[in-house]
């Protein structure tokens, strides 16, 4: 199904923007598993929406309620659902772009496939909003991968012009990851963060949105992990990165940067670490042939701006068969950067988990 990933651990996303609740079937996880409700509304708290100046208006309090798959705070081994309420949907905002696709959204692409039957509130299935469960999916993964010594964080790389400082994709702490992905605003240069932050503003009163990069980083794996050839670990982040909206582009390690060197500059050697067998770059950003080598996995993710903007904008007409013009109105992110990193954050562990469940 296409609103699934995983193979072991299964995860199926359901509901819509708008409607009564967006949930989550997981499938495949071990009994046995204590749950950390705390540390999972901790996490969900990081992607909830109407937290800050730059995030939307929309109050949701992003409560998960389990229904299944759990006895006393501990997972059964049956499939695990979950559910969360939408408590502060606006249809009434969306009345217009039934008519008119919004530009850069899925409103064209659903029409052509599902005609007038798609659900054009808040995106329906294809808003943002469907990463909510996705998080709760990915911190009960967390969970698993902490008993296993793994580690996954992220931060903000850039948002517009403004970019923090990397990972040091060589030597990256555990304990430098929890800490920075906790940041009310996720960076390693708190500085260049404020600056960020008047960027989204500035662009916020004009009207307009701003994207940027995300880098994740996954510590403690050890070598070995993934499958060839199409089951790889960057195909399958690859794929599960992609269900996240607005997500247009992903690199591992150097990534494009590395086109501009050559091999000797690219090539990540080996030595002994002890008895560890480690490199002293780590350029493939710890994969080859869709295997983890044992160095951190440190991949970087392109965000898209947000498209629904407060300028006008061309668009078309359904049933006039006219060009016409668009102004969105309703409560949206200037950016969506911040809130995307956990839902990084979620994907990663919970593809890494099903390798290793």
């Amino acid at each position: 199904m296409s609103s699934q990933i995983g193979n072991k651990i299964k995860v199926q996303i359901f509901g819509q923007s708008h409607s009564k609740a967006i949930g989550v079937v997981i499938d495949g996880l071990p009994a046995g598993i204590r749950l950390d409700m705390e540390k999972i509304n901790s996490f969900m708290q990081k992607r909830a929406p109407g937290k800050n100046d730059y995030s939307t208006k929309r109050k949701e309090t992003d409560n998960p309620q389990i229904l299944s798959g759990v006895f006393d705070g501990t997972t059964v081994g049956a499939p695990l659902c979950a559910i969360i309420e939408n408590t502060d949907a606006r249809p009434a905002d969306y009345s217009k772009i039934k008519d008119m696709p919004r530009p850069g959204h899925a409103d064209f692409s659903a029409f052509a496939k599902f005609g007038e039957y798609h659900d054009i509130r808040g995106g329906g299935f294809f808003s943002g909003r469907m990463t909510a469960p996705l998080c709760f999916a990915g911190a009960v993964c967390m969970q698993l991968l902490e008993e296993k010594g793994i580690t996954v964080g992220a931060h903000i790389f850039s948002i517009g012009n403004e970019k923090d400082l990397p990972f040091d994709s060589v030597d990256i702490d555990a304990n430098d990851l929890k800490n920075i992905s906790q940041k009310p605003f996720a960076v390693i240069d708190d500085s260049a963060g404020e600056r960020m932050k008047i960027d989204i503003k500035n662009v916020a009163d004009e009207g307009d949105s701003l994207g940027g990069v995300i880098e994740c980083a996954i510590v403690g794996i050890s070598a070995g992990v993934g499958e060839p050839m199409f089951d790889g670990i960057e195909n399958n982040l690859s794929k599960a990165v992609f269900g996240i909206p607005a997500i247009k582009g992903i690199e591992f390690g150097a990534g494009f940067a590395s086109t501009f060197m050559k091999g000797s500059q690219n090539n990540d050697e080996f030595y002994f670490d002890k008895k560890s067998i480690k490199t002293k770059t780590n350029n493939n950003g710890g994969i080859l042939g869709g295997i983890s080598t044992g160095m951190p996995i440190v991949f970087r993710v392109a965000v898209k701006p947000t498209p629904s903007i407060g300028k006008e904008q061309n668009t078309i007409s359904f049933s006039k068969k006219c060009d016409t013009k668009l102004v969105i109105t309703g409560r949206h992110d200037p950016c969506i950067v911040p809130r995307a990193v956990p839902c990084i954050e979620a994907v990663a562990a919970i593809v890494i988990a099903d390798y290793l469940a």
